[in-house]
């Protein structure tokens, strides 16, 4: 699935070369040459609708539905169009699904074609790297069972992001693991290089957060916790505190916010970072929690009017 991808998408299609797989390749209104890629890489392409809005799990669905149409396949794998295969890995899901029927859903490692470019790939490839083992949840880039993705009732096409969180969720709710395996799955292409690309990811989170905290109490309370203490009370308390008692309300946060950056610089150096690269990484986890409150704000005021979830777009 992919939308206006380009050069990634020529790189992901080209992964699965000889694997044997059927290939489909979901479209969400792109304008550039993303269908031409796909079709001469002979991938069997569903366009989505542009009448109704565009979301990932929605095109995940719609992908398993075309694959449907001849015959389900014992194992699906989903991965984003701006993302590559790792060789080895598809063998190596299905094998790890054979030899353990209590396992739900396998995933791997994902990592940056190039952590270094800018601060926000390091980023993402921080979060990409978590451990292996049985995990809470996993993003959108896994393999399943077709028949337990037929029995859930595929992703929640009404969920803007957080649609693999809420999956995972629903797997693990029926007895099932989800297994990260210790090796490299996909290689994922972000190419972020502005601070408005970061900035509305972030609230893409923040969204996800309080979209899927709602549905599945107890899943990202800690990190809603976060958010509303460092991205929404600290903020209106040194806000309010400046119109009371001055500037020194202000400084107070500030000291706050900083010893809070000191301690995630050190802890980003200890698990290996360079100085420089730890303390800017710090800061972008400090300064996320804004765009994530701004996100968590965003769903609570859509719902609370009735109004439909839109996709928020980084890229």
């Amino acid at each position: 699935m992919g939308r206006n991808e380009g050069a990634r998408l020529s790189a992901c299609l080209a992964s699965l070369e000889g694997s044997g797989a059927r290939v489909v390749y979901v479209d969400s209104g792109s304008t550039d040459d993303s269908l031409m890629i796909a079709r001469a890489a002979g991938a069997r392409i569903v366009e989505l609708d542009r009448a109704a809005p565009f979301t990932a799990a929605r095109a995940r669905n719609a992908g398993v539905a075309a694959l449907r149409e001849e015959g389900l396949p014992e194992f699906v794998q989903f991965v984003d169009g701006d993302c590559a295969l790792e060789p080895g890995w598809l063998a190596a899901g299905r094998t790890a699904l054979e030899a353990d029927p209590g396992i739900g859903i396998v995933t791997g490692w994902r990592t940056e074609v190039a952590p270094e470019a800018t601060l926000y790939n390091a980023m993402a490839e921080w979060e990409w790297h978590r451990p292996a083992g049985d995990i809470a949840a996993c993003g959108g880039d896994m393999m399943l069972r077709t028949a337990l993705f037929e029995d859930l009732g595929g992703f929640d096409g009404a969920i803007i992001c957080s649609e693999d969180e809420d999956l995972c969720l629903r797997v693990r709710a029926r007895g099932l693991k989800v297994h990260r395996l210790p090796r490299v799955m996909t290689r994922h292409d972000i190419a972020m290089t502005q601070a408005g690309q970061w900035w509305r990811r972030a609230v893409r989170a923040g969204h996800g957060f309080a979209e899927v905290g709602d549905r599945h109490p107890g899943h990202f309370d800690a990190e809603r916790r976060r958010v509303r203490f460092w991205g929404m009370g600290l903020p209106g308390a040194a806000a309010l505190g400046a119109l009371a008692f001055g500037p020194g309300a202000v400084l107070a946060a500030t000291g706050l916010y900083a010893a809070s950056w000191a301690r995630s610089a050190r802890r980003l150096h200890q698990e290996g970072h360079a100085p420089g690269r730890a303390a800017g990484l710090a800061l972008l986890l400090v300064l996320s929690k804004l765009p994530n409150a701004q996100g968590m704000i965003t769903y609570r005021l859509r719902r609370l009017r009735g109004r439909e979830m839109k996709l928020i777009e980084y890229r």
